[in-house]
């Protein structure tokens, strides 16, 4: 089975292209979901990021607190990590046996770190979703209710957009219209099924 690697920087529009492929009917294998299950209570993975990061990224009934690791994380290049080192081992590692039960000519697997991870030969081709820097902002701002430094921030802690679209097989566009996207989505179904072959 193809594995095409979707990928793209912060508020580039991977969840709205991962919709569209999936109804083409293409399984769609997404790592932050993979990640939150393996953080939940009582999963070792959150253990793990306890013991080392301490009992304050807990909530009181013992869940993540996500914005709290979040800060300690974006402060701090060196605890960001030993997250990902505890974390991202484990989601390839699910992300693996997920595919492993799956009956599909190709499926998507998006993965917003894959080229920051090093992992672009877990996947058989790296589909890129770009925009402008601006449009990313204005989406992220929109959508998450985050300053403007914060965003900066997570767009500068990834690869940024040139070295992205140098390592991609294929690139979306989405810095236009949702019919345009649509559009460029069914080409590349098209592709895979022919690829897949």
């Amino acid at each position: 089975m193809l594995k095409i690697g979707l990928t793209g920087g912060i508020g580039c529009g991977k969840t709205t292209v991962a919709r569209l492929f999936a109804g083409f009917g293409v399984p769609i294998i997404d790592a932050d979901d993979t990640a939150h299950r393996l953080v939940a209570i009582g999963q070792p993975a959150l253990a793990s990021i306890t013991q080392e990061f301490g009992p304050d990224i807990l909530n009181p009934d013992g869940s993540l607190n996500r914005n709290t690791l979040r800060e300690e994380i974006f402060s701090n290049s060196e605890q960001k990590q030993k997250l990902e080192s505890i974390l991202h081992p484990l989601v390839y590692k699910a992300i693996q046996s997920e595919i492993e039960k799956l009956n599909a000519k190709y499926c998507i697997i998006c993965v917003p770190l894959l080229l920051e991870t090093g992992m672009g030969h877990f996947v058989d081709r790296i589909l890129v979703v770009d925009c402008p820097v601006e449009i990313q902002i204005a989406r992220v701002k929109s959508r998450d209710n985050l300053t403007l430094e914060r965003i900066q921030s997570i767009i500068d802690n990834q690869v940024s957009r040139a070295f992205r679209k140098s390592k991609a097989d294929d690139i979306i566009d989405n810095s236009e219209t949702d019919y345009r996207l649509a559009e460029q989505v069914k080409k590349l179904h098209n592709l895979y099924l022919s690829l897949s072959i």
